[in-house]
C-alpha cells in the first residue's frame, strides 16, 4: 500500500500523478521541467511550506511532490526521485534533506545553501519563541497543566509513528523485523539508545541480504554459516551557558544530525540517550514537552532541537543545536549529489541503509515505552494516550489540533475538583 504523499510507483504515477492530487498542467513535459526564473520564487515557496508545513515529514515530502513536480513542473519527477532517494540513502531529516537537494538542482550550492535556511527558518525562530515562554512561564500553574495533557498525547503519537514506519519500511522481510525487535527491546531494557548497535544492525542487513564479492568468496566453502537462520537468533533479547557548553551542544546535535538514520521521530531515542541521561540537560518531562513542541510547529519535526538547545544555554544554545543537527544533513547533500548516481544503486549500500532504518524503527518502539513510564502515571493520562492513539490511527487530524487539544484536556483535569 501507498503511502498519502509519498510518491509510489504504481500505475497512476506513470500518468502524472499520485492518488487524489491535482493532474499536471496541460502540456508539460515531465522530462524537461520549466524552471522558475532565477532562484527567488522557490526561495519563496520553501519559506512558505516552512512556515505553514504541517504533518510531518511524510506530509512535507508528498506537498512538494504535489506543488513542485505536478503543479507548477518546475521539477522532474526523475530530479525529485533523484533527491528523494539520496534524502533516504542518507541520515538526517528526509523533508530538510529533500528541500535541500531540490536547491542544488536549482543553483547548486547556493541554492542548496539558501533553500535549506528558507525551509528551517521559520520553524527555528518559532521554537526559539516558544522557547522562551516556557523558560519564563513553565513554572505557572496553567503552563504545567496544559503540558501535563500534552506529555501523554505525544506518548500515542509516537506510538502511531513506530507503527507506521515499521510496516512502511521493514515490510514481509523476516531480517528487518529482527533488528527491529532486537532495538526496540534494548532500547527499552536499557532506557538508552546504544548508537554503534545501529551500525551493526546496518552491517548484518548488509552481510545477510547484499555481502560483498569476498564475503560470498569466503563463504562458498562454508556454506553451513550461510544456512544458519541469522534472524532468528536476533530476536532475544537553562540558562545561557558558556563557549564550553555551547561547543558540547554543537558536537552532540553534530552527532545526531550526521549518525541517526530515519525521519522524524527516529532522532528522539538518540536526543533522549544523551539531553536526559548522558549529560541531564532536561528531565522527563521536559524532553517530552520538547517532543510536544515539535508537533505544534510546522517544518521539519527535528527543529525540536532548537528548543532543547534553548532550554540549556539560551538563544546560543539553539543556534549551536539546530547548526549542528542541520549541518551534517547539507553536507550529506551538497558534497555527494553530483557522484550519487554511480552509487545510490549499490545493494551494498540499500542494504545497510534498510538495516539501520529497521533498528531506527526499533529504537522508537523502544522509546515509547521508555517515555511512557514517566508521561503516564495516573488514569487521566492513560485516557489521553489512548485517545491520542486512536485518533491518530482512525482518523487524519493535523497535529497541532491534537496537541492543542491535549491541551485543553489537561487544563480541564488541573480545573476539576478532585
Amino acid at each position: 500500500m501507498s503511502h498519502p504523499g509519498l510518491p509510489h510507483h504504481g500505475p497512476d504515477e506513470r500518468k502524472g500523478g499520485a492518488p487524489g492530487s491535482r493532474p499536471s498542467p496541460e502540456g508539460w513535459d515531465p522530462v524537461t521541467a520549466s524552471r522558475p526564473a532565477g532562484l527567488a520564487p522557490v526561495v519563496r515557496y520553501f519559506l512558505y511550506l516552512g512556515a505553514l508545513g504541517f504533518g510531518g515529514p511524510v506530509a512535507l515530502v508528498g506537498y512538494m511532490q504535489r506543488d513542485l513536480v505536478e503543479r507548477r513542473g518546475w521539477f522532474t519527477k526523475d530530479e525529485y526521485l533523484k533527491g528523494l532517494a539520496l534524502s533516504q540513502l542518507a541520515p538526517g531529516p528526509l523533508a530538510a534533506q529533500l528541500a535541500i537537494c531540490l536547491g542544488y538542482v536549482q543553483a547548486r550550492v547556493w541554492g542548496a545553501t539558501v533553500v535549506g535556511l528558507a525551509f528551517i527558518l521559520p520553524s527555528f525562530l518559532m521554537t526559539v519563541a516558544i522557547g522562551w515562554i516556557y523558560v519564563r512561564y513553565g513554572g505557572l500553574p496553567g503552563m504545567q497543566a496544559a503540558f501535563y495533557g500534552v506529555g501523554a498525547a505525544v506518548i500515542g503519537i509516537i506510538v502511531r509513528s513506530a507503527y507506521k514506519l515499521g510496516r512502511i519500511t521493514l515490510g514481509p522481510d523476516p531480517l528487518l523485523w529482527g533488528v527491529f525487535a532486537v532495538m526496540a527491546i534494548v532500547t527499552a531494557w536499557t532506557e538508552s539508545e546504544i548508537a554503534t548497535l545501529f551500525i551493526l544492525c546496518g552491517l548484518v542487513v548488509l552481510l545477510v541480504q547484499a555481502p560483498p564479492r569476498r564475503v560470498r568468496a569466503w563463504l562458498a566453502p562454508h556454506r553451513l554459516l550461510a544456512a544458519i537462520p541469522w534472524p532468528t537468533l536476533l530476536q532475544g533479547l537553562g540558562q545561557p551557558a558558556g563557549g564550553g557548553t555551547l561547543a558540547q551542544i554543537l558536537w552532540f546535535f553534530a552527532k545526531a544530525g550526521a549518525f541517526v538514520f530515519g525521519s522524524g521521530l527516529a532522532i528522539v531515542p538518540f536526543l533522549y540517550g544523551g539531553v536526559v541521561q548522558e549529560y541531564r540537560w532536561l528531565d522527563d518531562r521536559q524532553f517530552l514537552d520538547a517532543v510536544a513542541v515539535a508537533m505544534l510547529t510546522p517544518g521539519p519535526v527535528v527543529i525540536t532541537v532548537a528548543f532543547i538547545g534553548y532550554l540549556v544555554a539560551g538563544f546560543g544554545g539553539a543556534v549551536a543545536a539546530a547548526v549542528g543537527v542541520f549541518l551534517p544533513v547539507y553536507l550529506f547533500v551538497v558534497v555527494p549529489y553530483p557522484w550519487f548516481d554511480r552509487w545510490s544503486a549499490n545493494p551494498q549500500v540499500q542494504a545497510f541503509v534498510r538495516g539501520v532504518t529497521a533498528a531506527a524503527a526499533g529504537a522508537i518502539a523502544g522509546a515509547c515505552y521508555v517515555l511512557g513510564k514517566r508521561a503516564i502515571f495516573d488514569v487521566p493520562t492513560l485516557v489521553v494516550a489512548l485517545v491520542a492513539l486512536a485518533v491518530t490511527s482512525r482518523f487524519r487530524i493535523p497535529e497541532p489540533l491534537l496537541i492543542g487539544a491535549a491541551a485543553a484536556a489537561g487544563l480541564l483535569i488541573f480545573s476539576t475538583p478532585r
